[in-house]
């Protein structure tokens, strides 16, 4: 029997780079930038509201001052009529397209209408019609992006990033 190694076990001799993944270039929105688009927004929301309050019949405040239930409803509406659109196609809000952001995937890759709609937003909302649980939800939402990966609780339930583009 011959000393010399069989090629067949040998390790193999090809030069094999390392494949940057997907989102090794982007670059994650500052806290700063993600707080001013989510002011930009909400003043939109804020500013639309106020209009729509001040038509007969759709004042949003009872006698005892509770939100009214078709307050929620007519929200959401306005919400996916200025934000759908640019959220479905573009992972953007006015706000974040005004400031240059976007949200993707936690890979990278691009968010999908559910995603974005249904888990990022939508849970929160549900969680809004409870007053106990809707202000803790919110609460533990904004401060978990004092997180290194900026990501708050909605993110991270979603799967989701904001990136500067």
């Amino acid at each position: 029997m011959s000393d010399s190694v069989d090629s067949r076990f040998a390790p193999p001799v090809a030069h094999v780079d390392d494949v940057v993944g997907a989102g090794a270039e982007e670059q994650l929105a500052t806290r700063g930038q993600r707080f001013l688009g989510a002011l930009i927004d909400g003043v939109i929301g804020g500013g639309i509201g106020w209009l729509l309050a001040l038509l007969p019949g759709f004042g949003f405040m009872t006698e005892t001052g509770t939100l009214r239930f078709k307050a929620i409803g007519v929200g959401i509406v306005v919400f996916l009529l200025v934000q759908g659109w640019l959220l479905v196609t573009q992972g953007q809000t006015v706000g974040k397209k005004l400031l240059g952001m976007r949200i993707v995937r936690s890979d990278g890759s691009a968010a999908d209408a559910g995603r974005i709609l249904g888990l990022r937003y939508g849970i929160g909302i549900v969680l809004q019609l409870n007053p106990v649980l809707g202000g803790l939800y919110g609460l533990v939402d904004g401060l978990l992006i004092f997180r290194s990966s900026r990501q708050c609780l909605h993110d991270t339930i979603a799967d989701t990033k904001v990136i500067k583009l």
